[in-house]
């Protein structure tokens, strides 16, 4: 074990006491000077996130900061509100009674947060952290080094050590980590390590958010906008080459409109990222050499398996380039078939039931995200009301993740808990119940022991009529 961990965790345990009590003007002026701070390094943060891998400024501000600033916004307006009691109602046989649900603080929370958007992932879940008056350790992911290291500087000129700490490090941290008691621990990352959080936490009967991804599926109805759906699906499945837990992993489209859809694909490539996307300063790179090679052998293996490459294929390990890729007559014995994309690869299915679409997406694991484009309004219920995902978009892509009024989150092996605004700051607040006798007496003082006829009469009454 690490003792500096050791030594940093006590730390935050005994100041949790007066993090905790903190009122909403205090949480407030944290969120402020987060923003403040996030403003201040903005460049360093594109310099940063340009270096990990090659990701566009515009972009960067697209998908890291705007996020992160419309959540303070968002929660600073907010955080009044959902910091007030919420006051139930009282059945009659309790009169005499109020209730109510006072939100308090978890205590001290672990954040562990992965790569492909280190900004975004790791200060939206510590915004709601923070508004449910947690101390909080955050751990971002090393394979984003630079990045990493711009997050610590934000951090330790943001906080005090015993409020909000940052430790950078590998596996072997975030093992060290996980075997450290927290009240509650929240996981951003695969299915396969997740399992693992999980199974740390449960030494501790730690409450746990697991944030996790999955193959996300999109539904191309023959009577949709196809111009419009492809260029989305393009543009949703390529930001951040990919490397989007949410981005669209792969498409069922109708037989009827299959090829007009896959010309308008290629077309929306071409004009987003032009004919040379080696070249397109708005296309950034697969983030290390690993996840190239992950994703080359999972075309190859698509190919040996009879699979058609439509568009794209082009590959330059030097600069763990990958052109946007569509891929057809994808086998059941291919990995790409079973394992979640993560990376500029588009396979194509084709169908002519929607029912079909329906067993094939409930014959595997439940999905992060689904996609509907359609203007058949049975055919989208049908979807809505067959199928089981965290969420839904329908004839867009991934803005579900954008409306900070939406719970976001996973079901089953996608993940569970809800984060953002007021979700995020449930979801890391305990609801503690609380229940007031204000009067001297109570229904309940007429039925305690010794039991006698009366009594019953009384019981019988109750279950009869309440």
């Amino acid at each position: 074990m690490n003792k500096n961990l050791e030594v940093l965790h006590k730390k935050l345990v005994a100041n949790q006491k007066v993090v905790k009590n903190s009122s909403k003007s205090d949480r407030i002026i944290k969120l402020k000077k987060l923003k403040k701070s996030i403003l201040k390094y903005r460049e360093e943060i594109k310099s940063a996130l340009e270096k990990d891998f090659k990701k566009n400024p515009t972009e960067v501000d697209l998908t890291e900061i705007f996020p992160v600033i419309s959540e303070i916004n968002h929660t600073i307006n907010n955080l009044g509100k959902w910091m007030r009691n919420q006051y139930v109602k009282t059945p009659i046989t309790l009169i005499g009674s109020k209730s109510y649900v006072k939100y308090e603080a978890k205590g001290v929370v672990l954040i562990i947060t992965p790569w492909n958007f280190p900004v975004n992932l790791s200060f939206i879940s510590l915004i709601n952290a923070i508004s449910a008056g947690n101390s909080v350790l955050i751990k971002p992911s090393e394979i984003t080094s630079e990045t990493s290291l711009i997050i610590k500087k934000i951090i330790e000129n943001t906080f005090n050590e015993n409020e909000v700490s940052v430790v950078l490090g590998g596996v072997e941290v975030a093992q060290d980590l996980l075997k450290l008691k927290f009240n509650h621990i929240l996981f951003i990352g695969s299915p396969t390590i997740g399992k693992k959080v999980m199974e740390s936490a449960s030494k501790h009967l730690s409450s746990l958010t697991l944030e996790l991804g999955g193959k996300s599926p999109t539904i191309i109805d023959k009577n949709c906008n196809l111009k419009s759906a492809a260029k989305r699906v393009i543009w949703a499945k390529l930001i951040n080459n990919g490397q989007v837990c949410i981005a669209p992993d792969y498409v069922h489209v109708h037989k009827d409109v299959k090829e007009e859809f896959i010309k308008h694909l290629i077309s929306n490539i071409k004009k987003l990222y032009t004919k040379d996307s080696f070249q397109s300063s708005s296309y950034c790179r697969i983030v290390n050499n690993h996840h190239f090679k992950r994703l080359k052998g999972l075309i190859d293996n698509a190919v040996k398996n009879d699979s058609k490459i439509l568009y794209g294929g082009k590959l330059n390990s030097k600069d763990n380039f990958i052109e946007p890729t569509i891929i057809e007559n994808v086998s059941t014995n291919s990995n790409i078939y079973n394992e979640e994309i993560f990376g500029p690869i588009l396979p194509i299915f084709t169908y002519e039931k929607i029912d079909d679409v329906i067993t094939f997406i409930n014959e595997k694991e439940k999905p992060l995200a689904l996609y509907i484009f359609s203007r058949n309004n049975r055919n989208i219920n049908k979807i809505l009301d067959e199928t089981s995902s965290g969420g839904v978009c329908i004839n867009h892509n991934t803005l579900h993740y954008s409306n900070y009024n939406l719970p976001f989150g996973g079901i089953n092996n996608s993940g569970f808990g809800r984060c953002h605004g007021e979700y995020g700051f449930k979801e890391l607040s305990n609801k503690k119940s609380v229940f007031n006798q204000f009067s001297a007496f109570s229904p309940t003082d007429l039925l305690t022991p010794p039991y006698n006829s009366l009594k019953q009469k009384i019981i019988d009454l109750i279950i009869k009529f309440f």
